[in-house]
């Protein structure tokens, strides 16, 4: 989704969305309106989503937003969240965040790979497409650091972690990407 919902609002004004953008939670607000509630709490860590309550490290603007960047309101809220970006993308607090963080990130990734108008570069498409295949050759190897003949359903540990890594890994590729994208230097 490039854009937030149709027919959905901005929870914090109640309004149509102005400048939308989207958390690493998922959920939708007006540029200005986050910005405002990260700047009513400690300017020195990122703020919380007012709906899930979740530590928002990282806002994407919709598409529809990037391309207003010419109009000077849009580009201060812009600016306001690359500094934001700047400040919390760039890394997460941990591997509690870093699991959160993954629908979303993943999520956007595949709809980015699938689009043929999007711009990913060819080194990371690369590096996704390589840690995926190296995972998927050893989940389906009858090669395993635990053997599931052995310890059976116990077995499949290993296998569930590496592709828990590998998925950790694509996740943590395309955080970097879209923090240099929205902000990052």
């Amino acid at each position: 989704m490039d854009g937030p919902p149709v027919n959905d609002f901005c929870s914090i004004c109640h309004g149509h969305f102005n400048i939308a953008c989207q958390a690493n939670c998922s959920h939708w607000f007006c540029g200005d309106c986050i910005m405002l509630v990260w700047h009513h709490g400690s300017v020195l860590q990122p703020c919380k989503c007012p709906l899930c309550r979740r530590q928002i490290t990282l806002l994407v603007p919709g598409e529809a937003s990037l391309r207003e960047r010419s109009d000077p309101d849009v580009a201060e809220v812009l600016g306001k969240i690359e500094r934001y970006n700047h400040l919390f993308g760039g890394n997460t607090s941990g591997l509690i965040q870093r699991m959160q963080d993954l629908p979303f990130l993943l999520r956007r990734l595949l709809r980015e790979i699938m689009d043929p108008q999007r711009s990913l570069p060819l080194v990371i498409r690369a590096r996704v497409y390589i840690a995926v295949v190296l995972s998927a050759i050893y989940v389906i190897s009858p090669i395993d650091i635990i053997p599931e003949g052995i310890l059976g359903i116990v077995g499949l540990l290993d296998d569930l972690l590496v592709v828990l890594i590998c998925f950790l890994h694509v996740a943590a590729i395309y955080r970097a990407v879209l923090h240099y994208r929205h902000g990052g230097s």
